[in-house]
């Protein structure tokens, strides 16, 4: 199972395209709050996110408590400061993939903490960043290909 893990996500349509993403690849999804916008199911309708009858999204209030829930879990935090390309990665089938917000991306102690299993996207030097709901479907695909697209009709 493929976990997508977004940290503080501060605009609502790319956690609603990420939510459609869930949908389709089968992937859970959990919010690390506190979100830039209300995570209640009214709030989350009214930003065209259509996909949440379908995907209920896992809230933790912070990185701490989703830590003491996920603590022996298989995390890799995926930011433009990571030490490895995601593609040189061979997954598992229990991965969680912890992104940043749009706007700060992952905090250092974050990064601290997770170092080992820091991974990046490749870019242009010149870039400054990805989409952030481009990122995570780059990744969560190389994840899902790598598990032989597991439940999907091929």
């Amino acid at each position: 199972m493929i976990s997508i893990v977004l940290y503080q996500p501060k605009i609502p349509p790319n956690t609603g395209n990420i939510m459609r993403l869930c949908f389709n690849t089968g992937a859970l999804l959990h919010i690390i709050g506190p979100a830039g916008f209300p995570l209640d199911e009214k709030s989350l309708k009214r930003a065209r996110m259509d996909y949440f009858n379908n995907i209920k999204p896992i809230i933790h209030e912070s990185f701490e408590s989703f830590m003491i829930e996920n603590e022996e879990k298989n995390i890799y935090a995926v930011s433009k400061f990571g030490k490895t390309v995601y593609s040189e990665i061979i997954f598992s089938d229990d991965v969680y993939l912890l992104f940043g917000s749009e706007t700060k991306g992952l905090p250092v102690k974050i990064l601290n903490l997770l170092k080992n299993k820091s991974i990046k996207i490749p870019m242009r030097n010149s870039s400054r960043s990805l989409n952030l709901s481009n990122s995570v479907s780059i990744v969560v695909y190389e994840v899902w290909r790598q598990l032989k697209f597991s439940g999907a009709k091929l």
